[in-house]
């Protein structure tokens, strides 16, 4: 195991973090397993106790430890990454090895108020499909999504099953709209108590809120909004350096 190096200009707190990280990642603390204690800690690499509670607050914040009252602290589940691209919640899910699935919420169709028409390039008043469902991984509840649809673009749809079944893949094979193209919005928030029940967070938990609108063709098909357990996820995307003009 490496040791703390004192003469080293990198922060103690910083240097037993990368320790621990080391040793989640090599698989000696494997997940669900519970870290060495503070006190542990201390005597292990003789470090002030605050000093450690930093190095461990780090890795708590950062989604790698999770604190369970009066047991301890235990290596957590690693988040799922998602790259910032126009996939679906299916697609992603089986690249990654897990097995998706969904449980409606609601089904109905409404009418398009001013601004969900504006979003949908639609009249106000036109009727749009309205979708709500709990999405998993696993069996794990890590999403709750919200789609709009226009009822023009796929008249049957509430007929459709749509338990365990992608609703991209359907839009796609009953009604030729192949999603190609999207605008994405993404916030942080604080799940509200029935989207905190339901994700199995606690009130108050942290969420991401991505509100999407995908395109077939140039016509918008879909406005989204998905909730994310922000504890379950960690976005990413490629950073590219705009070419100068000569």
């Amino acid at each position: 195991m490496a040791e703390i190096d004192p003469d080293s200009p990198v922060p103690k707190y910083f240097q037993l973090r990368e320790i621990l990280l080391d040793l989640i990642e090599n698989n000696e603390l494997p997940i669900g397993a519970a870290i060495p204690s503070e006190r542990e800690l201390c005597q292990r690499f003789g470090l002030s106790r605050m000093t450690v509670r930093q190095a461990v607050d780090h890795l708590v914040s950062e989604g790698r430890l999770h604190r369970v009252a009066g047991k301890g602290t235990f290596v957590a589940r690693p988040k799922i990454e998602m790259a910032i691209r126009l996939t679906s919640f299916s697609d992603d899910m089986r690249a990654r090895g897990l097995e998706p699935g969904s449980r409606d919420l609601d089904r109905r169709i409404v009418r398009a108020s001013a601004h969900l028409a504006r979003e949908l390039g639609i009249q106000p008043g036109d009727e749009v499909h309205f979708i709500e469902r709990l999405r998993t991984a696993d069996g794990e509840p890590l999403s709750i999504d919200r789609s709009h649809i226009p009822v023009s673009l796929a008249p049957d749809l509430s007929a459709h099953d749509l338990a365990n079944r992608s609703l991209y893949s359907l839009l796609e094979s009953r009604y030729g709209l192949i999603l190609d193209g999207g605008e994405l919005t993404i916030d942080g928030g604080i799940a509200d108590p029935g989207d905190a029940d339901l994700l199995k967070l606690p009130r108050g938990g942290a969420v991401l809120l991505l509100q999407r609108r995908s395109f077939a063709g140039g016509v918008c098909a879909e406005l989204g909004v998905s909730t994310y357990r922000a504890d379950r996820y960690q976005l990413r995307t490629v950073l590219e350096i705009p070419q100068r003009r000569g």
